[in-house]
């Protein structure tokens, strides 16, 4: 199917590795010009030989709220105008009630929340303006289900989506919508450091599987499709059945 996004601009924040990777493929084989960032200059270049095209790398520590803004500023610089947004960035160490201090929650806070509102700010003016764009925020299954032993993380997560819904509302009639992809256990480097092998990741999925980050980019990419106009506001669950809520 054709996502109708031939020619559009993307930043896909964190893109040289795991999910963002996942999407900045997807994003790209769709016919969008796309830029990425990453910490390491290494890996930037690995990601741009598999995503292919004419994909811009930028480094960047989106650790800080101000990193964000400037990864969007520059991504704009490099591609003219930006229509597409995918805010992600990496999560922050395991942790539980006990044994999580004050600082993590601000750490979380600020890569996970703040660095990723930040980038919203500086992008959605200027697609409002043009009457088109799309952001698509990877957060995680814990915003709808916390995970206990990812205490920090849940909690900055869940902040992001609140913000991510009121500024949906408010923005829609401008043809920008605001969505995010809530992933469950995907096989990535940051789940490996977590779980001991592949086999115990699915344990605990009901499908009995790991997610695929290229499968879970696809889906991002079509959160970014023309035919998702309609689609804002709201989180799609990327997750094998983990999250047994009701309500999702």
């Amino acid at each position: 199917m054709d996502l109708g996004i031939s020619g559009r601009t993307a930043a896909v924040a964190a893109g040289s590795a795991g999910l963002g990777l996942g999407a900045a493929k997807a994003l790209t084989a769709e016919g969008v010009r796309v830029a990425i960032c990453g910490r390491d200059a290494a890996k930037l270049s690995e990601a741009a030989t598999a995503i292919g095209g004419d994909v811009i790398t930028l480094e960047a520590d989106l650790s800080t709220p101000s990193s964000g803004r400037e990864f969007v500023e520059q991504a704009t610089a490099e591609l003219g105008q930006l229509d597409i947004l995918v805010t992600n960035a990496g999560g922050p160490p395991p942790g539980t009630f006990e044994n999580t201090d004050l600082d993590s929650y601000q750490t979380a806070f600020d890569m996970n929340c703040r660095a990723m509102i930040e980038m919203c700010r500086s992008a959605i003016p200027a697609m409002r303006d043009r009457g088109w764009g799309r952001v698509c925020a990877i957060t995680s299954v814990g915003v709808k289900q916390p995970i206990e032993y990812l205490m920090a993380s849940s909690v900055a997560r869940a902040g992001l989506t609140s913000f991510l819904k009121i500024t949906a509302r408010e923005v829609a009639a401008d043809g920008v919508t605001i969505n995010s992809a809530q992933p469950g256990t995907h096989w990535t480097d940051r789940v490996a450091k977590i779980v001991p092998d592949r086999e115990t990741a699915a344990s605990t999925v009901p499908a009995r599987i790991t997610g695929d980050p290229d499968d879970f980019g696809a889906a991002v990419a079509f959160l970014c499709s023309e035919q998702a106009k309609f689609i804002t506001g709201t989180g799609l669950l990327i997750d094998g059945g983990q999250a047994s809520g009701l309500l999702d």
